[in-house]
């Protein structure tokens, strides 16, 4: 698959109980980065690795996919050629992790993760 999905996110605004719902659904245990309220899973037993959090005060609660890319900008001005809009331009995170979002024609938010050079 030339871009794989590498990452997922449940975000809501009670990120606790988000957490122990999936928990106890799925066994999901989480590294959790306090700061954030938001849990990360692991995927030691296949699958892909994602995370629970609060989702920001001014956004509604979201399910999405994040997916591998070389080049964030060109992916997202592909994505708004074909009908799609740009939600988070190219953004650099601490520790290294360049992000960007955009929703497709359908109004479903996909993430992008840029691959390290």
């Amino acid at each position: 698959m030339a871009n794989p999905v590498v990452w997922f996110e449940v975000m809501g605004e009670d990120a606790k109980a988000l957490r122990g719902f999936y928990g106890e659904l799925f066994g999901w245990s989480y590294d959790l980065v306090e700061e954030a309220d938001y849990g990360m899973v692991g995927c030691e037993q296949g699958g892909i690795p994602g995370g629970v959090g609060k989702v920001p005060e001014s956004k509604g609660p979201w399910v999405t996919f994040y997916v591998s890319t070389k080049d964030i900008t060109k992916s997202l001005d592909e994505a708004t050629k074909l009908g799609g809009r740009v939600v988070m331009p190219r953004t650099s995170l601490p520790g290294g992790v360049t992000l960007g979002m955009f929703s497709d024609p359908a109004g479903n938010t996909v993430g992008l993760v840029e691959e390290a050079a």
